[in-house]
């Protein structure tokens, strides 16, 4: 990548060699070295001029080289933050949105006092799921996946994070849950259409495909979830769902029909309608 094997030169190659494939190609160039040199980026701003052992500059250029072909950068390190959890990551789950902040907001606002019993369907990572559960200590959170590789990443994040107590069972959306009832179900379905050309791009191509397209409409999962949460809410229980940004009116349309009350669609902060939800009475 350079000849020079400083913090600095490594940098600035790799800022150029990501600028045509990433939109956040300093950031990514910084998160990268950082994790080759088992350093924080802090580090790295504050010793620019400091030698990089040759090891180091090699296993960089192997990570930078991965980023360039679209690899989600969480994938290459690893990791990934969601909420105030720092979450194990692999290529088992769908990396956690910034935008799925706004679920575990909104969740909270619902039920902002007392013990209640929730559940994360499709929960991946687990990130929704642990993120209710660190905010709310009280809170019974079951956490279903189709997936157990996913549910292995989701449980050792429980672990790590000394979240133990919610609990991860395998099964397809609300189907391992029987005859369990719920205060609050939430949860991040896949919701592309299956003909949408966006999953053609580089990094979407990386991530599990069942976690991403639901169906020629995108809507296949969340029909599913609205036509069967009922029978697990309790009276005047909440459904809270994810969906795309020009799916709301179509999600909305599903909760009425079901029978489901007080039925709205909320905007994220970028102005799109991305949560929509509904009280069963």
């Amino acid at each position: 990548m350079a000849s020079h094997l400083t913090i600095r030169a490594l940098l600035e190659a790799a800022r150029e060699r990501l600028a045509h494939h990433s939109e956040t190609a300093a950031l990514d160039a910084e998160l990268l070295l950082a994790h080759a040199l088992g350093a924080s980026r802090a580090r790295l701003k504050s010793h620019p001029e400091d030698a990089a052992p040759p090891a180091v500059a090699a296993q960089f250029d192997a990570l930078v080289a991965r980023r360039a072909r679209g690899e989600p950068l969480a994938y290459i390190t690893g990791r990934r933050d969601f909420w105030t959890l720092h979450l194990q990551v692999s290529p088992a789950v769908l990396v956690p949105r910034p935008e799925t902040e706004g679920l575990v907001e909104r969740a909270l606002a619902l039920f902002p006092h007392g013990a209640i019993a929730a559940a994360d369907l499709g929960t991946g990572s687990g990130a929704i799921a642990l993120a209710l559960a660190s905010e709310r200590p009280a809170w019974q959170v079951t956490a279903t996946d189709v997936s157990e590789p996913a549910l292995a990443v989701a449980r050792a994040n429980a672990r790590a994070l000394g979240l133990e107590r919610v609990k991860f069972v395998a099964g397809s959306w609300l189907e391992p849950l029987r005859e369990r009832r719920f205060h609050l179900i939430v949860s991040n379905p896949p919701y592309i259409a299956s003909g949408d050309p966006a999953l053609a791009r580089p990094a979407l191509q990386h991530e599990p495909a069942m976690a991403l397209a639901s169906g020629a409409e995108g809507l296949d999962a969340i029909r599913v979830i609205a036509h069967d949460a009922p029978a697990h809410l309790e009276h005047g229980g909440w459904l809270l769902l994810e969906h795309g940004a020009t799916q709301a009116d179509s999600v909305a349309r599903e909760l009425v029909v079901r029978g489901f009350r007080h039925v709205r669609s909320l905007r994220d902060l970028a102005g799109h309608e991305r949560l929509t939800e509904g009280q069963w009475t």
